[in-house]
């Protein structure tokens, strides 16, 4: 499997009894079922921003394309879910390369969980052959964009938040980092877009935490 020996780091989290590869890229490879989660990639939003006069780096777009065609690359899936805020903005030029990269993986379905900032029209999204949900149940879990404000039956995967945790050096110097979260009942996966910002979540005795540097995944 390609999953042996991969370029990337990651660990390995067991919800469920499902095994679940946390990588470094900041998205989630359900081995099992060959599904790629991606939550929170934000595309377009650099070049909002930078139609409303806000500097934005070029770098930020280049980093989200250099990732996702790492990850297809290496790790094959047959289907590829983002769990939602896909594309940030109405449409721009972004969203042009994005469909030259979608069609350059004919062998990938790609699904979409809407989110708030995904307001592009229905038939944009279908036209680059996705399929679009506003939630999908895949035993034994239930992925939407927002996190349940109630528990469900089914352990819920999300994004939205785009978690993080504070951490402090010797020198009391403090830090925010992204992180994957796993409470009893609900995940949070960090935000993978590389312009987005970080909500500092609060870490319960009982949950799982492991924080995401660009090298590695660390389970904190």
């Amino acid at each position: 499997m390609l999953i042996d020996n991969p370029p990337s780091k990651f660990e390995i989290a067991e919800i469920r009894g499902e095994k679940l590869f946390l990588l470094s890229e900041k998205a989630i490879y359900w081995a099992a079922k060959k599904i790629l989660l991606i939550a929170d990639l934000h595309l377009g939003k650099s070049t909002h921003f930078r139609k409303n006069g806000i500097a934005v780096p070029k770098q930020a777009e280049e980093k989200n394309w250099l990732l996702l065609h790492k990850l297809f690359k290496q790790y094959q899936p047959d289907r590829v879910c983002f769990l939602g805020d896909l594309f940030h903005s109405v449409h721009n030029k972004e969203w042009e390369v994005f469909g030259e990269l979608i069609e350059s993986y004919p062998n990938i379905g790609f699904e979409l969980i809407q989110g708030n900032h995904d307001i592009l029209p229905l038939e944009m999204y279908e036209k680059l052959g996705f399929q679009v949900y506003e939630s999908l149940l895949q035993e034994p879990f239930l992925f939407t964009h927002e996190p349940l404000k109630e528990k469900d039956v089914h352990y819920n995967l999300s994004g939205h938040i785009h978690p993080g945790v504070k951490l402090k050096g010797k020198g009391n110097q403090k830090h925010r980092v992204a992180c994957f979260y796993f409470g009893k009942n609900a995940g949070l996966l960090p935000a993978f877009g590389s312009f987005t910002g970080l909500a500092t979540i609060k870490v319960k005795k009982e949950d799982h935490v492991f924080i995401v540097t660009e090298e590695e995944v660390i389970a904190f």
